[in-house]
């Protein structure tokens, strides 16, 4: 499978839930970032970084990834779309551009950072239900 079908599969595979799956497609050294300015950000190293980044993300709100496009560019894959949800504390719904860089080697992911408009993010968790 292209570099390209590997990055999709892992977002078949986030939106199932399926842990398995995704767990099939990254690397046991994966390292995924995000601004740790937010509640699941920071730097998760492995399959249990993973988990851990997961298990935050989606404790703290429930969305779904939407796809605009995915395509490689500078070595990497890159898919630029929005992220859509509610946060679970207090109810209100978000709808935030996001853009997330992965990097593939040997049919693995071995590295995404997932940039959103945090400030976005922060105002909608913030906000009294």
């Amino acid at each position: 499978m292209s570099d390209i079908e590997l990055v999709r599969e892992v977002y078949t595979a986030m939106a199932a839930r399926d842990v398995g799956r995704r767990f099939e497609l990254i690397d046991p050294t994966f390292v995924v970032t995000q601004d740790p300015a937010l509640p699941w950000g920071g730097r998760h190293v492995g399959h249990d970084g993973f988990a851990t980044f997961a298990l935050a993300l989606s404790g703290t709100i429930d969305s779904a990834v939407s796809i605009d496009a995915v395509f490689a560019a500078d070595g990497e894959v890159i898919q630029w779309g929005r992220t859509r949800g509610t946060v679970r504390a207090n109810g209100v719904a978000s709808d935030i551009p996001d853009v997330h860089r992965w990097t593939v080697r040997d049919g693995k992911a071995v590295a995404a950072h997932f940039a959103i408009d945090t400030a976005a993010m922060l105002e909608a968790l913030a906000q009294t239900p």
